[in-house]
């Protein structure tokens, strides 16, 4: 179940905020009914007409993106920076982002116009593991890389267990590559983790989101997932 006004834009049809205005102002039928409150979810199923005119529900879509860094997790941008969408200004459907990485993390995004997959991949018990490769400033000792695992206290609770790995140090430089496995989605997390210990991130990269990585692309290069890789990706998002 989505919301109508999230539909109707995902169709084509208009913008989000000019499919609410048609909603209040009467434009909208949903089996047969006209609806003029913002709050209506519907369905797949159910039958949804604009001035007249049936939804044609666009046929969905699933791509992976190599994100770079400087880029906007978003459609667009109020600041006139570049989004994610602008390296897919090829596909016709009104696709967006599962999720979003910072504007200064590069990596693997996920970008679809299925709103109930996304919302499956999104869902707080959804255990999707990712995995990120992170520069920090300085060396964390081996009880600081432990207290990542077992979780890390941020003002928005404690972190999940985690997996860190100690790649590489720079004793010179005084850096430290770290790989760090985690299945949360909270914003900013990583940096915060890092933070959190005296540690904090000099470069970020998600290599890995579940099964998926970015063999064989380069940054801003994307590839359209296969039918088999978005069923088990529908499979990971459903375990608890």
């Amino acid at each position: 179940m989505e919301r109508l006004q999230k539909v109707i834009a995902h169709a084509g049809i208009a913008s989000r905020r000019k499919a609410e205005q048609l909603i209040i102002e009467g434009h909208v039928k949903v089996n047969g009914k006209t609806v003029k409150e913002l709050g209506v979810k519907v369905s797949s199923s159910d039958r949804v007409e604009v001035s007249g005119i049936p939804l044609e529900q666009e046929e969905p879509v699933y791509f992976l993106l190599y994100k770079p860094r400087g880029v906007i997790s978003s459609v667009q941008d109020d600041k006139g920076r570049k989004v994610v969408t602008d390296y897919l200004q090829h596909i016709e459907q009104r696709i967006y982002p599962i999720g979003r990485l910072d504007y200064d993390t590069s990596g693997l995004l996920l970008l679809t116009n299925d709103g109930e997959f996304a919302n499956q991949l999104m869902h707080p018990k959804s255990e999707v593991e990712k995995v990120y490769i992170a520069k920090v400033k300085g060396i964390p000792s081996r009880e600081k890389m432990r207290s990542l695992e077992r979780g890390i206290k941020l003002d928005d609770g404690m972190t999940a267990p985690a997996r860190a790995k100690l790649i590489s140090m720079d004793k010179k430089k005084q850096t430290a590559i770290i790989e760090l496995t985690i299945h949360e989605g909270r914003n900013r997390q990583v940096r915060r983790m890092f933070e959190a210990i005296g540690h904090p991130v000099m470069k970020l990269k998600r290599e890995r989101y579940g099964f998926l990585n970015l063999h064989g692309l380069k940054a801003g290069e994307a590839r359209e997932l296969t039918t088999h890789e978005v069923k088990q990706l529908r499979v990971l998002a459903q375990k608890k």
